[in-house]
């Protein structure tokens, strides 16, 4: 199914300017179905859970639909597995300091550097909390995948936590999340996936993953500032939850204690109904998602739409990896291996010789290009790369709405700067 990058754009009105939004890695631009959702639980349906009035029943069946259909996004094998919350980082940190209760003095966790901070620091906290010890797992800086040899060697010591990424926000590396998944449950750990970067770019099974938890946040697939979490139903039933009293005591209830972003959530339902949309899904998405026939249907449509988008992302990763490599000076801190695109999302980090990344995001700025400096919270990775001091890399990334020709006029500013 090739996509349409004329018709697709329609549907992102912040597109409608002369800048070229290759920040997405930091957040996309907001689908308008995401909008249109927003817009109108705020007029139509805003009100608080269970009341006996209409709004409050019709904002209940919204929220309700948002799970199932996060639920379909992930193929998880019910709503009540998909818990909302304000972020990815805040619904870490909710959810470890609950698996820290089962955790004392000499357990172990595994981290990875390649792993954004809030899939780092949170388990972190954990062991100084409970006197746990973290092994790190380090990755290739020849090709910026994840070490196997360290990562098996850190299941030796029995870990009752693994962490680790789908996806690298600094590099771009899709770790093999099956694999890893399966080596670290064999050795009788929990596994806990960030998902963030890689939810906008491809399909997530996390019934064929294996994995106990998965999060993202819609605002990185075209949605609103909302973080998702799948958890497998038993722990998220078994676990204790840090909540107030008269909060429910099911999932997921029992993980989302306190008034949430309502309307954000209905974003959420949107932004997949975006791909819903993309698939040339249903006319009437909401009312067929409804039915039997709808949550099979849906299910398809949502794989079929990341299944296009990550083939055609695959030209705009080769595009952005030739753009940065034919001028001078520049290094990319990820695979470059154009016969194992299939191991990368569209995110590249580079560096210019005596050029500070700030200065060089500035002035493609100022040509019209937004692109991100620094660390981008990988800490770790910048840290490894020797980087963190020198201002980190500069992180241009493209999603399925840009185009070959923004990144061909990208190319030519970042020449234009370096010359």
């Amino acid at each position: 199914m090739p996509l349409e990058p004329s018709v697709i754009r329609q549907q992102f009105p912040s597109l409608d300017r002369q800048a070229v939004f290759l920040d997405n890695p930091g957040g996309t631009q907001i689908a308008k179905q995401s909008l249109d959702r927003i817009n109108r639980y705020l007029l139509e349906c805003n009100a608080n859970h269970e009341g006996a009035f209409a709004t409050s029943q019709q904002s209940d069946a919204v929220l309700h639909e948002a799970h199932t259909a996060m639920a379909d996004f992930l193929n998880a094998a019910s709503p009540d597995e998909i818990v909302f919350g304000a972020n990815m980082t805040t619904l870490t940190l909710h959810i470890s300091r609950s698996l820290a209760r089962n955790l004392g003095p000499g357990d172990e966790i595994v981290v990875t550097r390649l792993d954004h901070d809030a899939n780092i620091s949170p388990w972190l906290l954990v062991a100084e909390d409970r006197g746990c010890n973290v092994t790190w797992v380090d990755f290739d800086v020849e090709d910026y995948t994840l070490k196997l040899v360290d990562f098996e060697k850190a299941l030796e010591r029995k870990p009752k936590i693994v962490a680790f990424g789908y996806a690298s926000n600094a590099t771009g590396t899709i770790n093999p999340v099956r694999k890893l998944t399966k080596m670290a449950k064999d050795a009788g750990a929990l596994v806990y996936i960030d998902a963030v970067q890689y939810a906008p770019h491809g399909p997530i099974d996390v019934g064929a993953i294996g994995c106990d938890f998965l999060v993202c946040s819609a605002y990185k697939f075209f949605g609103p500032h909302v973080g998702a979490l799948y958890g497998k139903l038993e722990l998220l039933e078994d676990l204790k939850a840090y909540k107030v009293r008269p909060a429910p005591d099911t999932p997921p209830g029992k993980w989302m204690t306190g008034t949430q972003n309502h309307e954000g959530i209905a974003g959420v339902l949107g932004a997949l109904e975006y791909f819903e949309w993309l698939a040339g899904g249903f006319a009437d998405a909401q009312k067929n998602s409804l039915s039997e026939e709808g949550f099979i249907g849906r299910r398809r449509n949502l794989k079929a739409a990341m299944t296009a988008i990550r083939a055609y992302e695959f030209e705009l990763s080769r595009a952005l990896i030739e753009a940065i490599q034919v001028v001078p000076g520049t290094h990319i801190h990820g695979l470059t291996d154009m016969k194992r695109l299939d191991e990368r999302v569209p995110t590249v980090s580079f560096t210019l010789e005596d050029k500070h990344p700030r200065e060089l995001a500035e002035a493609l700025g100022k040509e019209g290009f937004y692109v991100w400096d620094g660390n981008y919270y990988a800490l770790a990775v910048t840290e490894r790369l020797g980087l963190e001091a020198s201002g980190g890399m500069v992180r241009v990334g493209g999603v399925h709405y840009n185009t070959l020709d923004e990144v061909s006029r990208f190319g030519e500013a970042l020449k234009k700067i370096a010359s």
